[in-house]
């Protein structure tokens, strides 16, 4: 068990962990939880022991191995297999001294310990270790210093888990990940012999791969049993009734001081005042619920355009001449669509989102796109694009040329940035403000077609949650390429496959891509073997998204109903008011009462023209919400 006691710790004189307290238990999976910024990747240094707190103690069993996933990547002329291995640094240490030991007693000993952990089965679980991560048989034998950083950040995670430490500890394992790595992280994480303490903002992944929820909030840390949902659930409900309590304390603290003020200086009353008064002293206020409330995400709606947007007639796409990258695509896509690429890193998704949003040139076939048709491209190497010596307000102020100071400013408020946030150089922002930032630069015109490449690496839950619903607001066409598989879940409708050199719609669902890749990396039926049949309740499934479609269009349709049965009210409550105005000027009645009784008579139908209007935007915007409520269940 891991004890942290009274633990207080500052960094330049904020406060991250106050006299906080709590015991994890061993063998258990734990999500580590709190919004950016609030000590999550602190604690897990104190954990390490390469800080040390200001106050209180981190205290586990004696001999127990501490492991976290390494801050720099990995490099050097070692296999990837070879360098998973020495991460076993026993079982290192152990082979070096037998091919030197001449003492039979040591011998023994040596071969004994190699048999009880399991040693020589250690480059077979190497290799499944590092298969689920990505990388197949021939590239781990390839030289670690051959692989691009992030692939290498992947070494060093496949490092950290084959060498099986005590206590593992991640920070957001998933930003190097693709979705089929996540899903092979989440099923080992599952069955992990030992005790996992996992930082990480990915709700399906808290949800499956941990059984115990740790919340970091107000310099505090609080333990609860279950996965995200089930900890969200049970902390709403704590909120509600701290509401309840603090109403009822502030009624009752309401009363007694009346009741002193009142009869405080009567002799009569004199006792029970003072008696009533010490109790107010006494009485420890319930602090009000205060949260930091999540600025949501708005993307402007686009313009209306016919279908297809985008057409792709035997498309081919690659970076040198005769060398395809992706080639025989049939495809369309229209502005209601919802697209989650599917496939591992590699294949080329990436290559696919820059041939869609005009970066990269087909190199064969047909690609025919709308006149006029605008694309939003969001990818992560665009936040290193962003001029970091600018500030937020630059960025937008260069996209709003004829906006002034305060339109620019009201803008960069609607999506999170005040003052002091706006004039900070974006070199100065945190990951998740930049990535907001970029996300509205990316929106701001209203496009046709939105194309995100892993746009959650940086955002907390709530934060994502955000995402999620200004996804399903926006009217216009949506691609997505994530490793949050509760993102895809909630906002795409269609899944396309990207893999063997081409891109084709994927008829099942991410359950039965999750079998296909865990079936895959243990060496099981394969997706042509598994062709026999679909699982029982993949039509139930397939069923299922398509009603979620309908319900996205159903929305779509009555947020066009209300929005067009506000303008109307607008329209009308112009009109009344110009009316009104002609019918108050002086002595019209007495002047020319024929105008006067027209003038009336256009009055009372625009006041008709109005009560319709606002019955239908009242059951318009009350079914809008309905169904929203709905899609959001």
């Amino acid at each position: 068990m891991l004890h942290i006691n009274a633990l207080t710790y500052r960094i330049e004189g904020r406060l991250l962990l106050d006299n906080a307290t709590v015991a994890l238990p061993a063998g258990h999976k734990i999500g580590l939880v709190g919004r950016n910024g609030s000590g999550k990747t602190t604690l897990l240094r104190l954990i390490m022991e390469e800080i040390a707190p200001d106050a209180g103690s981190i205290s586990s069993p004696r001999n127990r191995r501490i492991g976290a996933l390494a801050q720099e990547a990995p490099s050097g002329a070692l296999s990837l297999i070879d360098q998973v291995l020495q991460a076993d640094l026993e079982r290192h240490a152990l082979i070096a001294e037998s091919e030197t030991a001449t003492d039979p007693s040591r011998i023994a000993d040596i071969q004994n310990r190699l048999v009880d952990i399991d040693a020589h089965s250690a480059p077979s679980r190497a290799a499944t270790i590092l298969a689920g991560l990505g990388f197949d048989e021939e590239a781990q034998q390839q030289s670690v210093s051959d692989f691009s950083g992030g692939w290498r950040m992947r070494i060093a995670l496949g490092a950290i888990l084959f060498s099986r430490p005590d206590i593992l500890l991640l920070d957001e394992p998933t930003n190097y990940l693709d979705l089929e790595g996540t899903l092979w992280l989440e099923s080992y994480l599952r069955t992990y012999p030992y005790t996992v303490l996992l930082v990480s903002h990915d709700r399906d992944l808290l949800n499956k791969a941990v059984d115990r929820i740790l919340h970091l909030e107000d310099n505090k840390l609080t333990l609860y049993t279950g996965g995200y949902d089930t900890f969200e659930k049970t902390r709403r409900m704590q909120l509600d009734q701290q509401l309840a309590l603090k109403s009822k304390q502030d009624d009752e603290r309401r009363h007694m001081q009346a009741f002193v003020d009142r009869f405080r200086y009567k002799a009569s009353k004199a006792r029970q005042a003072q008696s009533r008064l010490k109790a107010l002293e006494k009485m420890r206020p319930i602090a009000a619920v205060i949260e930091n409330q999540m600025r949501p995400f708005h993307f402007p709606n686009p313009t209306p355009m016919p279908p297809p947007l985008i057409r792709l007639e035997n498309a081919s796409v690659g970076y040198a001449v005769n060398q395809p990258i992706l080639q025989d695509m049939n495809l369309r896509i229209d502005i209601d669509d919802r697209i989650a690429l599917l496939g591992a890193n590699g294949n080329g998704k990436s290559t696919f989102a820059k041939l869609l949003s005009k970066r990269l040139a087909p190199s064969g076939g047909k690609l025919l796109r709308s006149k006029k048709l605008d694309i939003a491209y969001f990818a992560q190497h665009q936040l290193d694009e962003m001029t970091p010596e600018e500030t937020p307000f630059v960025h937008i102020q260069e996209l709003m040329p004829e906006a002034t100071q305060a339109q620019v400013r009201a803008k960069l408020g609607s999506f999170g940035f005040d003052y002091d946030r706006s004039n900070t150089k974006v070199k100065d922002l945190s990951g998740g403000e930049k990535a907001r930032l970029l996300l509205h630069l990316c929106t701001i015109n209203g496009p046709h077609i939105l194309i995100l490449d892993e746009p959650t690496n940086h955002l907390d839950v709530d934060s994502r949650e955000a995402l999620i619903h200004a996804i399903n607001d926006y009217t216009g066409c949506v691609i997505l390429i994530s490793h949050d598989r509760h993102l895809l879940e909630t906002c795409a409708d269609r899944l396309w496959k990207v893999g063997e050199g081409t891109v084709k719609p994927y008829e099942g669902d991410l359950d039965d891509y999750r079998d296909e890749l865990l079936a895959a990396a243990r060496g099981g039926r394969s997706k042509a073997n598994r062709a026999s049949g679909p699982r029982p309740r993949k039509g139930e499934r397939l069923k299922a998204r398509k009603q979620a479609a309908d319900r996205r269009a159903t929305i779509t349709h009555l947020k066009k109903q209300a929005s067009a049965a506000e303008k109307k009210l607008q329209v009308c409550e112009k009109n009344l008011k110009a009316l009104d105005e002609s019918l108050r000027e002086p002595g019209l009645f007495e002047r020319d009462p024929a105008k006067a009784a027209d003038l009336g008579r256009k009055r009372a139908a625009v006041i008709k023209e109005f009560e319709y209007a606002e019955e239908t935007w009242l059951e318009a915007h009350a079914s809008y919400e309905d169904a929203k409520a709905s899609l959001d269940a």
